[in-house]
């Protein structure tokens, strides 16, 4: 408050005014009107123009309006003050307290920083003005340029257009060339005007100017809108629409694209220019696509189709011809032919020659055959100074095995490889004697040539290998070495001693006696073979033997015969392939690499490969996955062959139809290698016949899995297991559903188990045994009883119960049972012969005398495969 004196001394306050901020705003309500009566009333502010730097007037709304107010009387004061100091008019100023100056400061403080706030607004706004201004200068330049681009546009058409028209009357003379002109002079079209708005074309120079009548008839001018691009005449469309079936005065012409159209194809049929023949090699696979053939010939299909049905063949575009057809076709049509095949991925991959100079001595294969039980794994354990037949189950080998021997007296290595010699194992005998130099045939003295033997013989000759005779079991007192020899002489192997050419050696694998005389013939049979490779190639070998480990997973038993193997090869065997993670040796130690004649474990296919696979080294991923997809292709298509089964033939069809009602027995077997479940299968398939055989779901390497379980719960079958055990999910699955799984671990028990169990599934057969006859001398007809023949047996027994038939003239009338059997009053089990009896059958009555009633007993007898 500040203190003023008035003339009659007098004190008056007047209040002072806060510093506050208060909108420049002014409000107001519009009230706005609408159709159909209705009315809004909307509220409008105006806000006052902020002004940045300077002293800015106030506006009326925003000045300050002091009110002056009487101030209540007060009493004068008893000691009188100090008079306080006046102003130039004569008000007394009152000093300010503390409180008052701070918030006056306060105010001041804020209303300064509000003036900078609003400086530095004020500068982003003039720089984003400024933005503004620079983007839409650069769009103004852009559309400067796009319509300067449409005029340059519009004059190469122009230009275009010239010189069609001179090429027209060129070639199709005068009458054509007027066409040509007049359509590409087309008439303008005038623009439309609108109601109230006419044409004044008073001014010719400057065209026609609109005017629009206002009031009264006064025409007005109306400027027309500045356009940036230059007016062109309007084309006249060739499409009939409303507008121009009423406007009589203007002609349809044809549009430029349709004359366009129209030179190009007479250009096209007066060219009779015949065109070059494009002569091409043309690739031709196994079986070919039409539309593909056509393609490769840039030729059209329907060229192909037409000379298709000249030859009597209907065909579509997307039909698969063969090699033959295709050829015919491409030489018809005047190309050359290539012909390649889907095997050609093979080309290069094995059986490269060898240059005779990078060559060197290698060591020989030993394979070791024989009947089963004549010593080949003892003979090969006593070489090795090692135990396997010990670990075999049954004292049998139902492996084969590739071991190395170091010869004691040359030093050099010599590669064994020890084959089964059950009767199952004609494949695994096979694969060895086709990777072998040396066939080493293994006979026991005391039981001579058997079975095994022969087929040892045969295999040996197969592979055109040479063979030397061991004599094993010379230390037994029943052994007869001269017998085996003579024996021999039967299937055309003539020994040394008996003038022949083959080597002979007597050995005891027992007392290990003879075994450096054999050493020794192997080796100087190696010597005559000269056996030589090239050892810094890539390599080459066979896959023994094949299994899937759990811990170290597809695991190939491999020979390598050519090159060298290393670690980090890829390579492929069969439908498989891999890298080569690690290389473990018969002793059962990791190497790097392995040479020819080497025997070696190879972790890192994809997949366990089949044995008797030939393995290879290929240059990259690429190769190897083009060779694989093949292969398994081939495999694919042959499994998809044998399932579908024989058709075309009649006899193949009489075959499907006595095979369509033979039982199975389903089966899932799983092995340990690759060459125990191949002569497992090999069994099993003999022991089939046309009423029963055994139906094979899965069959595979490695443990039982619980997809096998699950598989045979589907099917109902049983799972073997040939020296492999269930995980344990899936022995706990077996057992919750009720499926059961059999090990074995010797090869002719599985086989007997599984002949013993699909025997069952065999119908029995029925016998008939021949009791006796019987003459009917006399029908009687007893009441509640029926007829009953008195009968005299002639001869054999008759049974109550027992099967009877009639016979009458020797006709069979009826076959029935004996309900009743009496002699006399009495019911007898059997009457013998030259005894008379009564007989009754059941639900039959039909007798006379003079029948002959034959009774005989049928049997039912279980068969066995």
């Amino acid at each position: 408050m500040v203190d003023t004196k008035t003339p009659g001394d007098k004190t008056l306050s007047v209040p002072t005014k806060t510093l506050t901020l208060k909108p420049r705003v002014e409000t107001g309500t519009v009230r706005q009107s609408f159709s159909h009566g209705r009315t809004k009333q909307v509220v409008v502010e105006k806000r006052g123009k902020r002004r940045v730097g300077g002293d800015a007037p106030a506006t009326e709304s925003h000045a300050p309006e002091p009110t002056v107010a009487k101030a209540a009387p007060v009493k004068a004061p008893l000691a009188r003050p100090a008079a306080p100091p006046r102003s130039n008019s004569g008000v007394v100023l009152r000093t300010l307290t503390e409180d008052e100056r701070s918030a006056r400061a306060s105010a001041l403080a804020d209303a300064k920083v509000r003036d900078i706030e609003e400086r530095r607004l004020a500068e982003e706004e003039a720089k984003r003005r400024n933005s503004k201004e620079g983007i839409e200068q650069a769009e103004r330049e852009a559309a400067e340029a796009r319509r300067k681009a449409e005029e340059e546009r519009h004059r190469q058409d122009e230009e275009a257009k010239r010189k069609a028209e001179l090429e027209a009357k060129k070639r199709f003379g005068e009458a054509e060339a007027k066409a040509a002109a007049a359509t590409a002079r087309a008439a303008p079209v005038p623009a439309a005007r609108a109601p109230g708005v006419a044409a004044d074309i008073s001014d010719e120079d400057e065209g026609p100017r609109q005017v629009r009548r206002g009031p009264g008839g006064v025409a007005r001018p109306v400027t027309p809108p500045k356009t940036t691009a230059k007016p062109a005449p309007q084309k006249q469309r060739g499409r009939l629409t409303l507008v121009t079936a009423l406007n009589a005065d203007d002609v349809r012409e044809r549009s430029i694209a349709s004359f366009r159209r129209r030179t190009q194809r007479l250009k096209g049929h007066a060219s009779n220019e015949p065109k070059e023949k494009l002569v091409r090699e043309v690739i031709i696979p196994e079986a070919i696509n039409i539309q593909e053939l056509a393609n490769r010939m840039a030729e059209r299909a329907v060229d192909v189709i037409r000379l298709l049905m000249k030859q009597g063949a209907m065909h579509k575009i997307t039909d698969v011809i063969d090699a033959d057809t295709a050829q015919l076709i491409a030489e018809e049509l005047g190309h050359t032919v290539k012909r390649v095949a889907a095997s050609d991925v093979e080309e290069g991959l094995f059986d490269i020659v060898d240059d005779s100079s990078d060559t060197e001595p290698r060591s020989p294969v030993v394979t070791v055959m024989g009947h089963v039980d004549h010593g080949k794994t003892s003979l090969l354990d006593a070489l090795r100074h090692a135990n396997v037949v010990s670990g075999e189950a049954g004292g049998i080998t139902q492996h084969i095995g590739a071991y190395q021997v170091t010869s004691p007296e040359s030093g050099k290595k010599i590669t064994f490889i020890d084959t089964p010699g059950h009767a199952a194992f004609t494949a695994m005998r096979a694969r060895g004697a086709k990777v072998t130099d040396i066939v080493v045939l293994v006979v026991a003295a005391d039981d001579g040539v058997m079975p095994q033997t022969v087929e040892a013989i045969n295999h040996a000759k197969a592979a055109k290998v040479p063979m030397i005779v061991a004599i094993n079991k010379i230390d037994k007192p029943d052994a007869r070495p001269e017998r085996v020899r003579t024996e021999l002489l039967q299937y055309e192997v003539q020994v040394e001693s008996m003038g022949g050419d083959v080597v002979d050696v007597e050995v005891s694998a027992k007392n290990k006696t003879n075994l450096d005389k054999l050493l020794e013939m192997i080796a100087l049979q190696a010597e005559l073979l000269d056996l030589k490779t090239n050892v810094s190639r890539p390599a080459e070998g066979t896959v023994i033997e094949a299994k899937l480990d759990r811990g170290r997973g597809p695991v190939a038993t491999v020979l390598v015969q050519r090159g060298t193997l290393r670690v980090g090869d890829i390579i492929v065997a069969g439908a498989e392939m891999g890298r080569v993670r690690a290389l473990i040796n018969d002793q059962g130690v990791t190497i790097d690499d392995a040479g020819p004649s080497v025997p070696v474990e190879v972790l890192g296919f994809n997949g366990p490969p089949e044995a008797g696979d030939r393995l290879a080294v290929v240059e990259n991923e690429a190769r190897a996955r083009e060779v694989t997809s093949y292969r398994a292709h081939q495999k694919r298509e042959n499994a998809a062959a044998s399932i579908s089964g024989m058709r075309g033939s009649l006899e193949q069809m009489m075959s499907q139809l006595k095979t369509s009602g033979r039982k199975d027995f389903p089966l899932i077997i799983k092995a340990d290698v690759q060459g125990s479940l191949e002569a497992i299968l090999g069994s099993l398939e003999k022991l089939g016949t046309d009423e029963v055989a055994a139906r094979i779901l899965h069959a595979g390497v490695g443990g039982i899995s619980e997809s096998d379980v699950t598989l045979a719960e589907g099917f109902n079958a049983a799972i073997i297991g040939f020296n492999v055990r269930a995980h344990k999910e899936a022995a706990a699955a077996a057992k919750r559903n009720g499926i059961e799984i059999r090990y074995y671990n010797i090869i002719y028990d599985l086989v007997d188990d599984v002949k013993k169990a699909m025997s069952g599934l065999l119908a029995p057969t029925l016998r008939e045994t021949m009791l006796g006859n019987a003459l009917i001398l006399e029908v009687f007809n007893i009441s509640k009883v029926g007829k009953v023949a008195g009968c005299r047996v002639t001869d054999g027994t008759v049974e109550r119960g027992a099967n009877v038939r009639l016979i009458r003239d020797n006709v069979v009338v009826h076959e029935g049972k004996l309900s009743t059997l009496k002699r006399f009053k009495d019911e007898v089990k059997e009457v013998a012969s030259g005894q008379e009896c009564g007989m009754a059958f059941e639900n039959y009555g039909d007798m006379r005398a003079g029948d002959v009633i034959e009774c005989y007993r049928v049997e039912t007898i279980q068969r066995s495969l």
